[in-house]
C-alpha cells in the first residue's frame, strides 16, 4: 500500500454508499485498467472533507494515534510507521498533525488507478477477485459503521453490472471513476 492509499481508500468507500447519477458512457474494461496505474482521478473535495471528520479524533486535525487504530483495524504490519509516515508526508506546517487543508492538498492532483485498484483489495479479503456483500460488511464494521446484511446487499446491487450478485474489478472501477450524483 502506497503511504497515503488508506486515505484514498476511505474516499472510495464513502462513494461506495451512493447510488449512480447516470450509466457511465464508456466503461472501463481490463484492458484501460491495463494501460496505467499512474491515470489520476481527481477526488470531490465535499466527500473528502467527509472522509477526514470520519478519520480525525478530534475536531479539524488527525493525529498519528487516528490513522494508526485506522490502520489496525485493516491488519496493517507496521501500523505505527505508517501512520508516522503518512502524517509527515502531508504535515506541511510540521505541528505533527494532519489539518483539513494538508489533507486535501494531498489529493488535490487525484487518486491514482493503482490507488483504486488496492482499495478493491482491501475489499476483496479472500482474494477471489469479486467482492461480496458480506466483505462489505466486514470493512465497514472495521471502519466503525454499522450496516446491515441487507443493506450492503443492496449496495452491491447498485454496482453489480452483469447481475450476478457481486461486485468484481470492472465494477469497482466504473463506481470508482464515474462521476457521483449529487445529494
Amino acid at each position: 500500500m502506497s503511504h497515503l492509499s488508506i486515505l484514498t481508500f476511505k474516499y472510495n468507500l464513502a462513494k461506495l454508499r451512493f447510488k449512480p447519477s447516470r450509466p457511465a458512457g464508456r466503461l472501463l474494461s481490463a484492458r484501460d485498467r491495463q494501460q496505467s496505474d499512474l491515470m489520476m482521478y481527481k477526488p470531490d473535495e465535499e466527500e473528502m472533507a467527509k472522509v477526514f471528520d470520519k478519520i480525525a479524533g478530534e475536531p479539524g486535525r488527525i493525529s498519528r494515534s487516528d490513522l494508526q487504530a485506522l490502520l489496525q483495524r485493516f491488519d496493517k504490519a507496521d501500523a505505527v510507521g505508517e501512520a508516522r509516515r503518512m502524517v509527515c508526508a502531508a504535515d506541511s506546517n510540521k505541528d505533527g498533525y494532519m489539518d483539513l487543508e494538508e489533507f486535501m492538498e494531498v489529493h488535490r492532483n487525484g487518486v491514482q488507478l493503482g490507488d483504486i485498484r488496492r482499495a478493491f483489495f482491501v475489499f476483496d479479503r479472500d482474494r477471489d477477485g469479486r467482492i461480496t456483500a458480506e466483505e462489505v460488511m466486514d470493512v465497514l464494521r472495521r471502519l466503525g459503521d454499522s450496516c446491515s446484511l441487507e443493506d450492503c446487499r443492496k449496495m452491491v446491487k447498485e454496482i453489480d453490472r452483469n447481475h450476478d450478485g457481486f461486485v468484481d474489478m470492472d465494477d469497482f472501477m466504473v463506481m470508482m471513476t464515474r462521476p457521483r450524483k449529487r445529494m
